[in-house]
């Protein structure tokens, strides 16, 4: 064979195996993944979903593949963003982020599965009929926020018992606002305290709520759970910590990235049960016949080290109750 023949043969060679193996990835099944926050924000529980998969037979780039749209806490970009997902013929939609998510996605398909993970009550916000008979074409797993925001509460007034206001921060375009707030202002009624309900739903609105705080004396801080305060998680820990302010969230990422405390779900745990729902969907399983799981283990993360740099006291009985302190 000539050289440059055999050069020929080589490199024809050599272009058809990258050929090959993107027909092959062509007829891997894709999910679509649809999330109401943000990759850097979400990296950890984008780990436990791809580990559910795993467990349920299926590995990124092997067998599957997963294409994924954020929405950075903007909720009206999430019908556009399922609707992307729609036209390229996705096996299956993961709507992660809060009802709202899974509803968007709802929205513009009646056949594809979707398998979300999400606060709130999946049955009154309309994304299934029942937790054991999901029905349609939804079902996925439910996860505590909300109807924790009481016991938040309780928890911050514990660490700060002469203060007398709360201030809310609230995304009012979450759809688990309102009856939120309601189960909050019984609860505040219940502890003797005053509660004052603060709405950001932009960047802005976060740096006014915060103006007003810091002019609010003797009075603390409660974020409520939402995809939009997640996306900002490092803007509300920098500011609470500004302005002295002692602040309890939702999830574990905020006292590990320096915010005081926080008390909710381990949502690692629901988007893995998410994860091994999708598998199972993947490889035939219909979602009308897989019921609402429904994540109860529940969090309270404390920083010692923050609580000592605004100078609180966190007592005993409260740190022991604590999963996990850092110190």
């Amino acid at each position: 064979m000539r050289r440059r023949e055999f050069l020929w043969v080589v490199g024809g060679a050599a272009a058809a195996w990258p050929l090959a193996a993107r027909a092959q990835q062509a007829t891997l099944p894709v999910i679509g993944y649809l999330s109401g926050r943000t990759l850097n924000d979400s990296k950890p529980l984008v780990a436990a979903f791809r580990r559910g998969l795993q467990e349920a037979g299926f590995v990124d780039g092997q067998n599957v593949l997963i294409d994924y749209r954020w929405a950075g806490g903007q909720y009206a970009q999430l019908p556009t963003l399922a609707s992307d997902l729609v036209s390229r013929r996705v096996a299956l939609i993961a709507a992660n982020g809060g009802s709202v998510v899974g509803l968007a996605a709802k929205s513009v398909t009646s056949t594809i599965p979707i398998v979300f993970t999400g606060g709130g009550d999946p049955v009154s916000s309309g994304l299934v009929a029942s937790l054991s008979k999901p029905g349609g074409n939804i079902t996925g797993v439910s996860v505590l926020s909300g109807a924790l925001e009481a016991k938040r509460l309780e928890i911050l007034g514990e660490v700060i018992p002469a203060v007398s206001t709360i201030v809310v921060l609230v995304n009012p375009t979450n759809p688990n606002a309102a009856p939120s707030i309601e189960d909050l202002n019984k609860a505040a009624s219940t502890l003797a305290r005053k509660i004052l309900i603060l709405n950001a739903r932009t960047q802005d609105e976060i740096a006014t709520a915060f103006a007003t705080l810091a002019n609010s004396r003797n009075s603390a801080l409660l974020v409520f759970a939402d995809p939009f305060f997640d996306t900002n998680r490092d803007r509300l820990v920098e500011l609470s910590m500004r302005h002295a302010v002692p602040t309890i969230y939702a999830w574990r990422e905020f006292p590990e990235n320096g915010g005081l405390m926080s008390y909710g779900s381990d949502l690692a745990s629901g988007y893995r049960q998410s994860g091994v729902y999708a598998g199972r969907i993947l490889k035939g399983e219909k979602p009308a016949d897989l019921a609402v799981q429904q994540s109860t283990r529940i969090e309270l993360v404390i920083n010692l080290k923050t609580a000592k740099t605004l100078g609180l006291t966190v007592p005993l009985s409260l740190l022991g109750r604590a999963d996990e302190v850092i110190e």
